[in-house]
């Protein structure tokens, strides 16, 4: 690296960013998540506050509230995958958006908690806390008093769908800028001698698009949409481009002590479950753990040949910031949504790979095609392919730091091989079962 690139430290970050042009066409499920929205070209941008307006109202015109118990918030509402195949398999329907509200919002359920099997009733249960639903102003179907996202049949079927593909190689998000980007940029800071406003411009430029990479799921489907939101948003929050929303989560910035060694963190939302919880039967089984973290590894970026890798090594200011958010994380799940629409869907995840590795259906008697059928179509959004590089800058000394790569990694394969015998989780399956062989949910 040139002496003179060492007169900045540059804070080089992406934005994702979109548009809501399309928010009319698509009723059923918001086209804009986590706050963005991405337009037919594939390019990500912030959506404005008139534009989410304007999507929150007409997904307004087609809402419903939940009805009766339905709307009442329980600890552990029960949802029959039987009774979803059942739907599937004789609606008249042909989109999951045209179902009916309790089908497409799995009941109202926030987080899936446990899997419970019947074999006596040939079904397989989900369970977690639930109660019912609203719009919260941005397109997000969350619940009535806690403000978390309710699941998604939509995601439900992406995960199931994909999960052979999650099994050989995980599902994935990474943003990074193109090669040609990072030779631009060099050249660029190797003109520079002094600092001044008009860098900035010249490094976004100089950088161009960063590209948008989804692996392992349809990069159309709204299941991959919140893995590039999600991203988008933790590093928004880390490198103060958006204020933190909750108390004792700190930008990455104001963590950087005044002297410090150049140093270009990536940061990744990775799983972050415990072993699960199995009766001894295998019977029943529980997801435990916050279920999201964030992780962070220094790289080494050679700008001049335009490549990047991983160095094996953890900036402790960066892990310090990785381990706050992490913390912080049951908090921003209800302040940031996507945070925990992205939670929902590596429970989702988790649950296909555990209910296909051990072959449950099976056990349970129960067996679900149309949950892997491509029969039933899920909508279908432009995919997100790449992003305006934003920048923001802090010059203390002779020091200068990059950090414009990252992603979610989903490795819901190797959660569902951790496990452990938990006698609580057969007393739950007890509890939890319905009185009757036909309902699609209880509470």
């Amino acid at each position: 690296m040139s002496r003179r690139n060492r007169l900045w430290r540059v804070l080089l970050v992406f934005a994702l960013c979109c548009s809501v042009a399309n928010a009319g066409n698509n009723i059923g499920r918001s086209s804009a998540v986590g706050g963005v929205s991405i337009n037919v070209e594939g390019v990500l941008d912030n959506a404005t506050d008139l534009s989410l307006q304007v999507l929150n109202e007409g997904m307004g015109q087609a809402f419903r509230a939940a009805p009766g118990e339905l709307n009442k918030p329980v600890e552990l509402r029960k949802i029959s995958l039987k009774a979803v195949n059942a739907a599937l398999r004789d609606s008249d329907k042909n989109q999951v958006a045209q179902l009916p509200d309790e089908i497409k919002y799995l009941a109202g359920i926030q987080r899936i908690q446990y899997v419970l099997l019947y074999p006596e009733q040939n079904d397989i249960v989900l369970a977690g806390p639930g109660e019912g639903w609203e719009l919260d102003g941005k397109g997000n179907v969350v619940g009535v008093t806690t403000g978390r996202p309710v699941l998604s049949l939509e995601d439900l079927l992406v995960a199931f769908r994909t999960v052979e593909e999650a099994r050989k190689g995980g599902i994935s998000c990474s943003i990074d800028p193109t090669a040609e980007g990072r030779q631009r940029f060099e050249q660029y800071m190797s003109t520079q001698r002094q600092y001044n406003p008009a860098v900035l411009d010249g490094i976004e430029k100089a950088m161009g698009n960063q590209q948008i990479t989804v692996s392992g799921v349809p990069d159309t489907s709204h299941f991959a949409r919140v893995l590039v939101a999600a991203d988008y948003k933790m590093k928004r929050i880390g490198m103060k481009l958006d204020k933190s929303p909750v108390r004792g989560l700190a930008s990455f910035i104001d963590m950087i002590p005044g002297k410090l060694d150049n140093m270009m963190p990536r940061w990744w939302m990775a799983c972050n479950y415990e072993p699960l919880g199995r009766s001894e039967d295998g019977l029943a089984w529980e997801l435990r753990g916050t279920g999201v973290k964030v992780m962070t590894e220094d790289e080494f970026v050679d700008n001049a040949a335009g490549t990047v890798k991983g160095t094996g090594k953890v900036n402790p200011v960066a892990q310090k910031w990785s381990d706050q958010f992490t913390a912080k994380y049951e908090d921003l799940a209800v302040k940031e949504p996507v945070f925990g629409e992205l939670r929902n869907i590596m429970d989702m995840c988790v649950v296909a790979a555990l209910i296909t590795k051990e072959n449950l259906p099976a056990k349970a008697k129960c067996e679900l095609p149309e949950l892997s059928s491509a029969k039933m179509g899920i909508e279908s959004f432009p995919a997100p392919k790449k992003v305006a590089t934003q920048s923001s800058a802090l010059k203390r000394g002779n020091n200068w730091i990059i950090t414009a790569s990252g992603g979610v990694a989903i490795n819901s394969w190797e959660i569902a091989d951790k496990t452990e015998v938990k006698a609580s989780v057969g007393e739950t399956r007890a509890k939890a079962k319905s009185a009757t062989t036909n309902n699609l949910w209880w509470n």
